[in-house]
């Protein structure tokens, strides 16, 4: 191997290097601006689960925004939002099944559409800041109306709450909330009785 061949695979791992570094440094920062959080719901043998990073408002006008109207939110900071869950369910009254999905929003005035996408992607947003769903992989997709609160919710909070047979999954930033109703799938009664 001669001496220029050494001298540019050295300079390819110092790059190397230095980019691994830059990557490193840039996931901490961005972390420590939008923390990462999961939360879980279980009763009843049902369990959800959702990790998401949770960006802070900083005296910043968020939806409309920050999060503009009518375009695809990756529902937090950083990577997609994900929602597992271990049992089909009913969500707004259609049927989800059983399974790990992103979860992505599209934030309007007075209401956002919710879609549960059932593929898995390396980021919440590409190169161009576009979200990265992809919605041909779009599993259920429901619309919600927005409710205004009386605080301003300085953190992104995704949070679950028992409210008679329906589980509530909740997004909150700011002013604006929004509920999204869970309940466990109804099982089919076989009727047993001998009919011959």
């Amino acid at each position: 191997m001669n001496s220029t061949t050494k001298q540019i695979l050295k300079i390819g791992g110092i790059i190397l290097g230095l980019g691994l570094i830059l990557v490193v440094i840039l996931r901490y920062t961005t972390k420590a601006h939008s923390p990462e959080d999961t939360i879980t719901y279980k009763q009843d043998g049902l369990e959800l689960n959702v990790f998401y990073n949770r960006p802070y408002k900083k005296d910043r006008e968020i939806f409309g925004n920050l999060v503009p109207y009518n375009e695809v939110w990756r529902t937090g900071a950083n990577e997609a939002t994900t929602f597992e869950t271990n049992q089909d369910i009913l969500v707004d009254g259609s049927l989800l099944k059983a399974g790990k999905y992103t979860l992505w929003t599209i934030p309007m005035e007075n209401s956002w559409k919710v879609m549960f996408n059932s593929k898995m992607y390396p980021w919440g947003i590409n190169l161009d800041e576009e979200a990265y769903r992809d919605p041909r992989f779009d599993s259920l997709v429901l619309e919600r109306p927005v409710e205004k609160t009386d605080n301003n919710l300085e953190q992104f909070t995704i949070s679950f709450e028992r409210s008679g047979e329906f589980v509530n999954m909740i997004l909150a930033w700011d002013d604006t909330s929004v509920n999204v109703p869970i309940k466990q799938e109804e099982p089919l009664i076989s009727d047993s009785s001998d009919k011959s």
